[in-house]
């Protein structure tokens, strides 16, 4: 006989007792009888009901009346049968009065709402005149639970949710086990298991714990490592669920607690994206986590202050790139080895957690699969671009194989970064080369320097050691400085395209806030997301923050300077490359621009590079029909102009049918002039029709 049925045997036991009772009752039969003894049970595990009792301390009394309120689901008749105990037709279920009648060991406080039955809310009282005539009803969770069907409360769904199947690699017959942790992840788990249990044995409880940090992903891993080792299933809750109302969130609480009773359930609290400035948000919880007694774990990426429990508190850091190299080598399996060192450039440009670089290389194994079978990849090359087949391959062939699958695992976490980064800045898109931006030779060159240096970091920092002993200073910064469209966003979307990296405009001036405390959490956000996608970040009028430092005179004043000092310390740790530009490099204080690593000016194009510019604007598709570009080259406007006005040009082109012609130009001109606010003259024009 396997558990199922000798639960089932045992539930029987205990209902046919229950109906003896009502029978006697009816019978007027003096004198109770007790519980059949049942026969030893064949399995170690207890049966439901024997669980349901020692878990929820019920006393043999309370024990009845639950079964009592049980079998009434079960069994149609014995609807009938409280009826006639009752001596009323109409009450045709359980009552406390009845209870008590026809069973022994009869107490009042069962019923006490502090008391198991409603305290953990196994019964459910309904309304009458009196609270011993009030028909009582069996929870559905507890019901299905006593025949052996294990669920979560469907009150709780919505809400709390087990952990996500991402975190769980399955291991044949016994069960599911938590995904390899890095070492220093592993470490944290060991640490909750040796803080736990210890408290557990000692007093009998679990102490809050806290894990900071800025990947959720890597903290519900560890957590899930942590109570598999001590037994316990986990939970995912989100702070922004957490009912304001406090009759809810009673109920809420509740239940979580009653599902640990009975499923040994932690909650695994999230808080990642709880807004410091919702002062009610964070009192609700507050109050949740104050008062919940079951095994919790909050996650937050800075540090909670909680009055009212013992806390534990660990910071979870990222994973090394040391740790990072064996999580992609372990994610690639076989593939790892055609790679032939581009594992080393991904982690130094991708500072992915492990679950992103699971998710990267999965994607990326999908597509070069597909590339396979569709014959986009040549199979016998693949095959024989193992390590034991390398005497086999063409050199050319074997290198040409691992470029592809370098640069789709490369385009997979450049994908898998965006996620975060998209909600926050704007990604700008661009297939502009170095011969599309025209700049004096000496800005240019200090351009490719730091192409160069973005491009190799990895020697650098990692092969050559720079990057051993600190990671402050090793983040690689930019000043581009120039008025209104010399060419300063241009020139970080041609380093975002040689590099193969994304890039993002930020405006600084929607990131400053006048509320204390505002800028450096939006700086934060911004940063914090980038982290892992090495993607460029382009800070736009960076004079709003970055003007003279101010002597401080007031509060405002140093809350400003903090403002500024903490950019600088983000973009002297930010593994990417950091590009803020200026119109007003004049107003940013000389200490700021010693921290910066490549200061790029940005000149008004003169008349030869105006020429320059006129001339390759005009995409080759397009018609074009008389253009004097010298002439052109007298307007005395910025790149950026000279692009808006051809664009128009275009369009009064398209919308006569007929090529760009100067005359289209000379109307977009005058456009252009209007909408800045100039002055257009005759020797600027002159001939040009």
């Amino acid at each position: 006989m396997n558990w199922q049925e000798e639960n089932q045997k045992y539930l029987m036991g205990a209902i046919a007792r229950v109906q003896g009772a009502l029978e006697l009752m009816i019978n007027q039969t003096p004198g109770q009888v007790k519980l059949p003894t049942l026969p030893p049970s064949q399995f170690s595990q207890p049966t439901a009901l024997e669980t349901v009792c020692k878990s929820f301390q019920l006393s043999p009394f309370e024990r009845d009346l639950l079964v009592l309120c049980a079998a009434v689901e079960f069994d149609a008749q014995f609807a009938g049968l409280c009826a006639q105990a009752q001596h009323n037709e109409q009450k045709i279920y359980p009552t406390f009065s009845l209870a008590l009648a026809i069973f022994p060991g009869g107490h009042w406080d069962a019923l006490s709402p502090i008391n198991p039955l409603r305290k953990w809310r196994l019964i459910e009282v309904g309304v009458a005149r009196t609270l011993a005539t009030s028909p009582l009803r069996i929870d559905e969770r507890i019901l299905h639970y006593l025949v052996g069907v294990n669920y979560l409360d469907e009150r709780l769904h919505g809400i709390v949710e087990p952990l996500s199947p991402e975190f769980y690699v399955e291991v044949g017959e016994n069960g599911i086990s938590p995904l390899l942790l890095v070492s220093s992840h592993q470490e944290l788990a060991q640490e909750i298991v040796a803080s736990w249990g210890q408290s557990y044995a000692e007093f009998g409880r679990f102490p809050l714990l806290q894990l900071c940090g800025m990947e959720p992903a890597s903290k519900q891993a560890i957590a899930a490592k942590a109570c598999a080792d001590l037994g316990l299933n986990l939970l995912v809750m989100s702070a922004d669920a957490l009912p304001a109302d406090q009759t809810q969130q009673n109920l809420l609480k509740s239940l979580c607690d009653r599902e640990y009773i009975l499923n040994k359930s932690a909650i695994f609290l999230d808080c990642d994206h709880l807004e410091s400035n919702e002062a009610w948000r964070e009192a609700t919880v507050a109050r949740f986590i104050d008062t919940i007694k079951c095994p919790l774990i909050v996650s937050s990426r800075d540090r909670r202050t909680q009055r009212q429990r013992p806390l534990i508190t660990l910071e979870v850091t990222h994973p090394t790139a040391r740790e990072q190299r064996i999580v992609w080598q372990n994610a690639l399996g076989d593939m790892a080895t055609q790679l032939n060192g581009h594992i080393e450039s991904l982690v130094a440009h991708f500072n992915l957690s492990p679950s992103a670089i699971n998710s990267a290389c999965l994607q990326a194994k999908g597509i070069i699969n597909q590339k396979l079978e569709n014959h986009q990849i040549n199979q016998n090359i693949y095959q024989t671009s193992q390590p034991e087949n390398f005497a086999q391959t063409e050199p050319t062939e074997t290198t040409e194989l691992q470029e592809k699958i370098h640069h789709q695992l490369w385009q997979t976490c450049r994908l898998q970064a965006r996620l975060k980064m998209d909600e926050l800045a704007q990604r700008i898109d661009t297939n502009a080369t170095w011969d599309d931006l025209i700049l004096p030779e000496k800005e240019k060159q200090v351009l490719q320097e730091c192409y160069a240096q973005v491009k190799q970091r990895v020697k650098v920092y990692e092969q050559w050691g720079f990057g051993d002993k600190s990671g402050r200073g090793l983040g690689i910064s930019a000043l581009f400085a120039g008025s209104s469209g010399t060419g300063k966003t241009m020139a970080a979307e041609i380093l975002a395209k040689q590099l193969q990296l994304d890039l993002y405009r930020i405006d600084l001036s929607s990131i400053v806030s006048k509320y204390i405390g505002e800028t450096e959490k939006n700086l934060r956000r911004v940063f914090d997301a980038a982290e892992g996608g090495g993607a460029i970040l382009l800070f736009d009028e960076a004079d709003a923050l970055f003007g003279k430092r101010s002597d401080v005179k007031d509060s405002h004043d140093r809350y400003a300077n903090i403002e500024v000092g903490y950019l600088l310390q983000r973009m002297e740790a930010y593994r990417g490359l950091a590009i803020l530009t200026t119109n007003l490099k004049n107003s940013i204080d000389q200490a700021f621009l010693r921290r910066i690593r490549f200061v790029v000016q940005f000149p008004f194009p003169d008349i030869n590079q105006r020429g320059e510019i006129w001339q390759r604007i005009f995409p080759e598709k397009t018609p074009t029909e008389g253009l004097a570009f010298k002439k052109l080259a007298k307007l005395n406007v910025a790149g950026g102009n000279i692009r808006n006005i051809a664009i128009n040009a275009a369009f009064l082109a398209a919308e006569a049918g007929e090529p760009v012609m100067m005359k289209h130009i000379l109307e977009a001109t005058k456009s252009e002039y209007i909408k800045i606010e100039r002055t257009l003259t005759e020797s600027e024009i002159r001939g040009w029709l």
